[in-house]
């Protein structure tokens, strides 16, 4: 099968062209599906003009109209739900479960932006002074971009596009240039649902593409994730083009088990957390802190439960429960800080490396991994691995655990599993971090809730999803009106 990878500029598809390019891999074979170009500023100009010429039409467009062409699109992501999971298995890696999940997260953001008319809806009050009435009211910005990573290749667009669309903005989505399938599939089924001409465009490309959206003085907006460092740099080139920025980077979660916890529930939680999709999402858990003597039961059934998990390709219906890495880059990343951590004093636990898959020998596989004792100066403990790695730390009681994880420089998410209700309430206030999980692995908002990073994990003020998405691709406007003495007298109505 072919995969072309292609610009949409308007209503007009067009192959992407560029010097030099990036590889699309099939993870889990290890063999290349298609090239991404890396194309330069001009697409970008392109892109930008014809979101512009479209946006004065659809910002007019009324609230209901727009909100009834994501009800249609709704349907279509339901109609052709196993083809977008599919594609995601197919160019991230993820098992197919993962990949429907993946889908299914998105959607919740389509259907809140169905709710558009009333996200929108603005404030009133009458005579806030003599004869004066005052009333606030949302509009777009204007033309906005989007750049998303590729361990979300479905989710993370949707998170944003959804939003800055039905607030009658016009948008630019650059993918990962490492998985630009799916986005495509996205934007075909968008002119399905009856999307205007440049209302929504794709580009593709590297580090000069994401510049030139974060200069480009016709967009108003960026929206960007992905490491912590590029987060940095595109929130500071962006805003200092007097642009708005959400900015979502890496991060180093923190698990912490207390010994009441029960062990089985525990490792199931930590197991789905720290190693689904291989580990390669900012809200995985890669440190579990063990609290107090007793902890060492849960730490021996997490131990026997990971050697357990079945790896394995992805691109075919089977038993897999964890699929490759993303590409031969990262898997040789993620074994190089698994070698150094252990070089350092640490003890593998659980060791991933060198697993092979046999019906897939050229797949790009690391198995999940658990360090104990990694050294506090290694990548283990202070930056995010991006992989299927859990670094193990002991410690005595709940306030070491609390310092520990404040310690961070990221604040993404934390976790705590106990049964202890006083304990649980202590954790949630201290830690430092936008999203904690009280016996929920994962603590990921749904389409309700934003996506809270703190720290080095977000730059911006305003975060992605719920009724924060909407603040941030609206612009609000307070009107003040006094008619008293204003109009004629003796007009006879």
């Amino acid at each position: 099968m072919s995969y072309a990878v292609r610009n949409l500029i308007a209503e007009t598809w067009s192959d992407a062209d560029g010097e030099q390019s990036v590889p699309v891999w099939n993870p889990s074979l290890g063999i290349e599906l298609t090239q991404t170009p890396l194309q330069g500023p001009a697409i970008v100009d392109r892109a930008a003009e014809a979101a512009a010429a479209a946006f004065p039409s659809w910002s007019a467009t009324p609230p209901l109209e727009r909100a009834r062409l994501f009800f249609r699109f709704h349907e279509l992501l339901k109609r052709d739900f196993e083809q977008l999971a599919q594609l995601v298995s197919l160019e991230n890696g993820k098992t197919l479960d993962e990949a429907r999940g993946e889908v299914q997260r998105g959607m919740e953001v389509v259907e809140f932006a169905c709710g558009g008319p009333s996200l929108l809806m603005g404030q009133c009050l009458e005579n806030v002074a003599g004869h004066l009435d005052g009333k606030t009211i949302r509009q777009p910005l204007g033309v906005c971009a989007g750049i998303s990573p590729f361990n979300f290749p479905v989710m993370v667009p949707m998170w944003i596009f959804p939003i800055a669309l039905v607030c009658g903005n016009t948008f630019i989505l650059k993918p990962s240039e490492r998985v630009p399938l799916a986005a495509q599939r996205l934007a075909e089924l968008l002119l399905e649902a009856g999307l205007p001409p440049g209302v929504f465009n794709l580009v593709h490309g590297g580090r000069e593409v994401v510049e030139a959206l974060a200069t480009h003085p016709q967009i108003a907006a960026i929206s960007f994730v992905g490491s912590s460092a590029v987060a940095r740099d595109v929130y500071q080139l962006a805003t200092s083009h007097n642009k708005r920025c959400q900015a979502g980077g890496g991060a180093k979660n923190f698990t912490v088990v207390l010994p009441d916890a029960d062990p089985q529930a525990v490792a199931r939680a930590v197991i789905g957390s720290s190693f689904g999709c291989a580990g390669q999402r900012c809200m995985a858990s890669s440190v579990l802190v063990g609290v107090g003597a007793r902890i060492t039961k849960h730490l021996d059934c997490l131990n026997e439960l990971t050697a357990a998990v079945k790896v394995g390709r992805t691109d075919i219906v089977g038993e897999t429960e964890m699929g490759p890495v993303v590409s031969p880059e990262a898997q040789s990343r993620i074994q190089a800080a698994i070698d150094h951590a252990e070089a350092g004093g640490g003890t593998v636990t659980v060791d991933g490396r060198g697993t092979q898959v046999a019906d897939a020998p050229g797949g790009f596989f690391v198995g999940p991994t658990i360090i104990e004792h990694a050294p506090p100066e290694t990548n283990l403990l202070q930056q995010e691995v991006f992989g299927p790695v859990l670094a193990v730390e002991r410690v005595d009681q709940l306030e070491e655990a609390i310092q520990l994880a404040n310690r961070s420089q990221f604040g993404n998410g934390a976790v705590i599993f106990t049964s202890n209700g006083n304990a649980a309430r202590e954790f949630a206030s201290r830690v430092n971090c936008g999203m904690v999980g009280i016996n929920v692995g994962v603590p990921a908002p749904t389409a309700l809730f934003p996506f809270n990073g703190w720290h080095g994990s977000f730059f911006g003020d305003l975060h992605m999803q719920g009724s924060e998405g909407v603040q941030f691709f609206t612009q609000q406007k307070v009107i003040l009106s006094r008619w008293e003495n204003f109009g004629h007298r003796n007009q006879g109505w």
